[in-house]
């Protein structure tokens, strides 16, 4: 690993969340106030393969803040995956004398790093933007907050037209191996059953519930399902409920990437731009190959292999509060 960090790049990789252009615009300024050179990479790991690397400056992130989405964009790359393509991406950092490299994504984009980093001398910092929150060692992750709420306005309204027609919704949301965005999005919206990956789910009792609340005349029911739920995404829970209770007014809505856009809230600008922040220290004060993190309103850096094998666990009281509550 270099001695002193004089050049530095950033980039976004894998999926986009809103928040990471406060995270890229923190990090081109707290360099440029540590005199550092700092350069954008286009398109993540793809990008910088292919060299598509500038220079940036302060006036590179004005009025960037707010905006959803990446200006750096982003993107998944096979090629870097074979020893050959990282070769060719170290080359165009060696060629340029950058030294260290900020990368925004969640756990894959962090093992990408952390095995680039053991095979070259180039020190690696990873800021958690994923909207699904499934990076162990951080309270918060760049983009679940505005992801959430966006289900939440989404859900919200749908309940309005629940209302209005007594029908059974399904809302399923983003979510392949994490069920943070429905948990919080259920629990906030008072949704009478929440399915998600970590909970094994039992649709026989679902169904008994449902039937239960029939009984009492309580017609308008939301369940919201995370598309990783074991049993299936909500078109497969649609149909073993009309399976099940035939005649049932079910509608399903797939909320889809509508929870990745938007402008970020004022807590992801936040986060992101304090872990944009030390990012950068720690590449100045020799603390390489962590991923920034905040744990108990403290910053908290872990080792980029550590964040490759371990990922939350959402606790049983969580589950029990929102069976409890929408009963």
């Amino acid at each position: 690993m270099p001695n002193k960090i004089s050049k530095i790049a950033v980039m976004c990789s894998g999926g986009d969340s809103p928040g990471m252009n406060a995270g890229v615009r923190a990090v081109v300024r707290t360099a440029i106030y540590h005199k550092l050179e700092v350069y954008g990479i286009m398109r993540g790991y793809s990008g910088l393969i292919e060299g598509d690397i500038f220079p940036m400056d302060s006036r590179s992130v004005a009025n960037i803040i707010q905006r959803g989405g990446t200006i750096l964009k982003t993107a998944r790359s096979k090629e870097f995956l074979t020893p050959e393509g990282r070769a060719k991406a170290y080359e165009q950092l060696k060629s340029r004398g950058i030294e260290g490299l900020v990368i925004l994504g969640g756990d894959g984009s962090f093992k990408g790093a952390e095995i680039f980093s053991r095979e070259f001398d180039i020190a690696c910092i990873g800021l958690p933007g994923t909207i699904d929150k499934d990076i162990a060692g951080t309270d918060f992750t760049i983009g679940f907050d505005t992801a959430v709420n966006t289900a939440v306005s989404a859900i919200d309204k749908i309940r309005d037209t629940a209302e209005s027609h007594d029908r059974l919704f399904i809302i399923e949301v983003m979510g392949r191996d994490a069920g943070y965005i429905a948990l919080h999005s259920g629990i906030a919206t008072g949704a009478e059953n929440i399915l998600i990956p970590e909970a094994k789910t039992d649709i026989e009792e679902v169904v008994q519930s449902l039937q239960e609340k029939e009984k009492r005349k309580k017609m308008v029911n939301m369940i919201v399902v995370a598309e990783g739920d074991d049993f299936g995404g909500a078109l497969d829970v649609e149909k073993y409920i009309l399976e099940n209770m035939p005649g049932s007014e079910v509608r399903v809505c797939i909320l889809g990437h509508i929870q990745r856009g938007g402008s970020p809230t004022c807590l992801d600008r936040f986060i992101a731009s304090r872990m944009g922040y030390h990012a950068v220290e720690c590449l100045i004060n020799g603390k390489y190959n962590v991923f920034v993190g905040i744990k108990n309103n403290e910053m908290n850096y872990i080792p980029l292999s550590k964040a490759v094998k371990y990922k939350q666990h959402i606790g049983s009281e969580w589950l029990k509060i929102g069976k409890i509550l929408s009963t």
